[in-house]
C-alpha cells in the first residue's frame, strides 16, 4: 500500500498518550514505523511506549525536540486527533521548537497551523512546510452519482459508532488484498488516513452540501484499479456523525460494505443504544437501495481490551447471529473479509 511522503517523522502525543485521541500516533506508528525515528513525550520520556499506546514498543521517547536531534528528525507529526480538533494546550512550544530546528510539520487538527500568523510566519523565514492534512480542495462539486458509474468495485467501511476501527479494518483489508495479488486501492477519508497513506479527502472538514462530491471527485480522479477500499467515517445513527456517514454512502456508491462493530460497545455518545448489529445492516442496506444497491458482505469486529480466547468467542458469536464473515483484523487477520471482497470482483 502507499504510504505518505513524510520522513523521519518524531511523532508528538505530549499529554495524551493515554487518551483514545492519541489514536492517529498508533495509527500511523503501526503502518509507517519505518519512517519513525522517536516519540515526543515529556511524561514517558527515556521509558518504553508501547504498553502505553498499543504500538512504539522500542522506539526511543525524548521529552523535547532538542532531545530529538541526535536521531536526526525531519517531521514532527501531530500524534493526536482530539474531538473539535483544536491545537492541544502547550503544543504551541513544541511546533514552534520544531520549525525553529528546521523540521516540516505534519498537522491533522481542524485548527490550521499554517492559517496561524505566528507559525506560518516561522515556516516561511526557515523554510519549513506545515501541512494542514484537513484543508479540502477548492472547487469540490456537489455529486451526483457518478461513482456508480465506475467500472472499479468500491467497498466501503461502516460501523455502529464513531471510533471502532473503520480505518483499521479498510487498510488491513487492502493490504491482504495486495499480498494476495489484487489490484487494491486504499481510499483515506479522514486525517489519520490521511497520514498514513499520503493522501484522500478529509471529508470532515468539507462543507456539508460537498461532502459526498468531495468523495465521488477523489475516486473518479484516481489512478485505474480493481478495488477500492473506503475508510468509513462516523456512524449514521451517530448524533454528531451522521452526516459523514451518509455522504460516504452516497457519494463512494459503494458495491459492498464491511460493517465495524466494537465487542464490547453497548452506548454511544449520550447514552444512545447501540441496535442489534442485524438491525444496522438492514439499515445501511436500504439506505443504498434508491442510489446504488449494496450489501453487507463481512463484519469487522473491534475486540481491543479483550484477550484472545474471549476475542475469537466474540467473532464467532457474531459470525453466527449474521451469517456473515466475520474476524478482528487487527488481532486475527483480515482474511476472511478479503475473501468476501474477492467474491465480488
Amino acid at each position: 500500500m502507499r504510504h505518505g511522503p513524510w520522513k523521519k517523522m518524531l511523532v508528538m502525543t505530549e499529554g495524551y498518550a493515554k487518551t483514545y485521541s492519541a489514536k492517529a500516533a498508533t495509527g500511523v506508528i503501526r503502518y509507517c514505523r519505518d519512517e519513525i525515528v522517536g516519540i515526543l513525550d515529556s511524561q514517558y520520556a527515556g521509558g518504553d511506549m508501547g504498553a502505553v499506546l498499543g504500538a512504539g514498543g522500542g522506539l526511543t521517547v525524548v521529552a523535547d525536540v532538542a532531545s530529538a536531534r541526535p536521531l536526526g528528525p525531519q517531521t514532527l507529526l501531530l500524534g493526536v486527533a482530539p474531538i473539535g480538533g483544536a491545537l492541544p494546550d502547550g503544543w504551541r512550544r513544541q511546533i514552534i521548537d520544531a520549525l525553529n530546528a528546521g523540521l516540516d510539520v505534519v498537522s491533522g487538527l481542524h485548527h490550521f497551523l499554517s492559517d496561524d500568523p505566528e507559525l506560518a510566519a516561522l515556516a516561511a523565514k526557515k523554510g519549513r512546510t506545515i501541512h494542514d492534512l484537513r484543508r479540502p480542495r477548492e472547487n469540490v462539486p456537489v455529486a451526483c452519482n457518478l461513482a456508480s458509474r465506475m467500472d472499479a468495485r468500491r467497498v466501503l467501511t461502516v460501523g455502529s459508532d464513531g471510533c471502532v476501527g473503520k480505518m483499521f479494518a479498510s487498510i488491513e483489508v487492502t493490504e491482504e488484498l495486495l499480498r494476495r495479488g489484487r489490484d487494491a486501492d486504499f481510499v483515506a477519508t479522514g486525517q489519520i488516513g490521511i497520514m498514513i497513506s499520503g493522501r484522500g479527502v478529509p471529508v470532515d472538514h468539507v462543507i456539508s452540501d460537498f461532502m459526498a462530491g468531495a468523495v465521488e471527485q477523489e475516486l473518479l480522479g484516481r489512478e485505474r484499479h480493481e478495488v477500492f477500499v473506503i475508510e468509513g467515517q462516523g456512524s449514521i445513527l451517530h448524533p454528531g456523525f451522521s452526516g459523514v456517514t451518509l455522504a460516504l454512502m452516497h457519494g463512494a456508491a459503494p458495491d459492498a460494505m464491511i460493517f465495524c462493530h466494537s465487542a464490547t460497545r453497548e452506548t454511544q455518545i449520550g447514552g444512545i443504544r447501540i441496535p442489534p448489529v442485524g438491525e444496522q445492516i438492514a439499515l445501511h442496506e436500504e439506505l443504498c437501495r434508491h442510489t446504488h444497491t449494496s450489501k453487507v458482505i463481512g463484519i469487522s469486529l473491534n475486540c481491543a481490551g479483550l484477550d484472545t480466547e474471549t476475542a475469537r468467542a466474540a467473532v464467532d458469536r457474531i459470525q453466527g447471529e449474521t451469517g456473515l464473515p466475520a474476524t478482528d483484523p487487527v488481532k486475527f487477520g483480515a482474511g476472511p473479509l478479503a475473501d468476501a471482497v474477492e467474491a465480488i470482483l
